[in-house]
């Protein structure tokens, strides 16, 4: 059967990805197993999304129950899922409004299009233009890879679109130089994931936000990899004593259903009015029941406070690997985003890690990403460390 889904797969599928030579079949808290029965630790959490890990039963439940009431109206109408996930993200963030899509880059593309419709409302319509940082991930639409700073996510796609503008992660008086009359924005992740877990400066963010408040251009923050506890706080700006004017979620934020959020200020957020943005499937019932229960459940469990206290030992036990071998050359992140960087090319790394039971994913050649479910014990990811310890000592 593995091998006939997988032919089959890749007769008619869109060839956009290198998938691994297995198929997955079922998954339980951190667990996997593939269709031929091998059990793996999930390192990847579905690439930072599953949180709760596989299989939560409240969230499975709640999922189950919406089902059997209401799927989808459009937003058209209101629902209460919806009202009620909305109203969580509110009360447990900075901000006043939220808009519902499908995806981060479905979020991100309405963070863009909100701060070009501020200035445009503002009657500034020649600010308009976004600064973003070099070795960022926003997405893979038009605008979203427009405002990515990596070549090879816009190879082929060229002309980009108009408006967006780089500047090196972590170098203030670089980005005072991009900040001008025509800049609407400065759009930056709090960590880069894709981009090689790469951690902002001390004083870096708030440097960049005092810029924005001096030039008054808007603070955008795509938390949709660092969101809803994956770094040891609920958004990894709170560690940082910064506060964004808009806000994007998505990956975790229904353990492993499609969503996207943006989230913005009052202030802000007025600029999208009656017809200004829409998304048929954007807060669905159905995901928001899922999303809305997994929030619940993060903050009844404290699951954030989890994440802090189990990323501290990971990292902990990472640098202790990073002494017994000079091949680690850095070992990066905070909470449960982490990851080491090799003195040398690391994705074939990841086919020998899978086949002794562990799933990791290589970002920027030389780094290997931990990304687990939130829920990750500590005798796992002492397994993992083992396990590296003896692949790098070979």
């Amino acid at each position: 059967m593995t091998e006939t889904i997988m032919r089959t797969a890749d007769r008619v599928i869109a060839a956009t990805y290198k998938r691994f030579p297995v198929v997955m079949e079922r998954g339980q808290g951190c667990t996997l197993w593939d269709t031929q029965g091998r059990r793996y630790t999930d390192f990847v959490a579905g690439i930072a999304v599953c949180n709760l890990g596989h299989a939560h039963p409240r969230i499975a439940d709640a999922v189950a129950r919406q089902a059997g009431q209401l799927v989808h109206v459009s937003n058209l109408y209101y629902t209460i899922p919806q009202t009620e996930l909305a109203s969580l993200l509110v009360e447990h963030s900075f901000a006043d409004r939220v808009f519902f899509g499908n995806s981060g880059a479905e979020a991100n593309e309405a963070a863009i299009k909100l701060a070009r419709k501020f200035f445009k409302d503002d009657r500034q319509p020649e600010r308009f233009r976004i600064v973003s940082m070099e070795k960022s991930f926003h997405g893979r639409t038009m605008a979203t890879l427009s405002a990515t700073g990596q070549d090879k996510i816009r190879q082929g796609f060229d002309p980009v679109l108009e408006g967006f503008s780089f500047v090196p992660f972590n170098d203030i008086e670089a980005l005072k130089s991009a900040v001008d009359d025509h800049t609407c924005a400065v759009m930056l992740e709090p960590i880069q994931g894709e981009g090689g877990v790469r951690c902002p400066d001390p004083g870096f963010l708030q440097q960049v936000r005092a810029l924005c408040d001096q030039r008054g251009v808007l603070m955008i923050l795509d938390e949709i990899q660092t969101g809803m506890g994956r770094t040891g706080t609920l958004f990894a700006h709170e560690q940082y004593g910064v506060t964004p004017d808009i806000m994007t979620l998505a990956k975790a934020l229904a353990n492993g259903l499609p969503i996207g959020a943006m989230l913005a200020t009052e202030r802000v957020a007025a600029a999208f009015g009656i017809g200004a943005h829409a998304s048929t499937f954007g807060g669905t019932p159905l995901v928001a029941a899922a999303a809305a229960e997994t929030l619940k459940i993060m903050i009844a469990e404290q699951i954030v406070d989890r994440a802090r206290e189990t990323g501290d030992y990971f990292k902990d036990a990472l640098q202790r690997l990073k002494s017994r071998h000079p091949c680690i050359a850095d070992v990066r992140g905070n909470g449960l985003l982490l990851g080491i960087q090799l003195d040398r090319p690391a994705e074939g790394l990841v086919p020998v890690l899978m086949e002794k039971g562990f799933l990791v994913n290589c970002v920027q050649g030389d780094i290997l990403r931990f990304v687990p479910p939130l829920i990750i014990r500590k005798n796992e990811i002492d397994a993992l460390v083992q396990c590296l310890d003896e692949v790098l000592t070979r």
